[in-house]
């Protein structure tokens, strides 16, 4: 799938299907809302708010708030891709995201997940 079809894609569509992911492993909703408002710096009302209404995946990044510096320590791969060396910086932010809720579902704590 090319990077524009990845950027189009409905944030909320994308949601849950990171969302089911990580419940099939037994994580909860809470902890992927964590990870997220961690990563972009949404609030929990901005994130419900986007989830109501269409946006496409790639102004759900670019539109973040406050994304967390710490977001840099983020390393390994991702669909077969090193995330550290993804050179488009929109596509490395949605990695980021993909890697952070792989970490969830694999039975990692949140405070190593949260780079603390």
């Amino acid at each position: 799938m090319g990077n524009e079809k990845i950027y189009q894609m409905d944030f909320s569509k994308v949601y849950h299907l990171l969302l089911n992911k990580a419940e099939r492993k037994g994580r909860t909703r809470q902890e992927v809302d964590q990870v997220i408002r961690w990563l972009t710096g949404y609030s929990q009302p901005e994130l419900e708010g986007m989830l109501e209404r269409p946006m496409p995946y790639g102004d759900f990044f670019r539109d973040a708030p406050k994304p967390n510096e710490n977001r840099r320590l983020i390393k390994g791969v991702v669909c077969g891709v090193r995330v550290e060396e993804i050179e488009d910086p929109l596509m490395r932010e949605i990695r980021y995201l993909d890697k952070l809720v792989d970490e969830l579902a694999r039975g990692k704590s949140m405070d190593k997940i949260l780079r603390k």
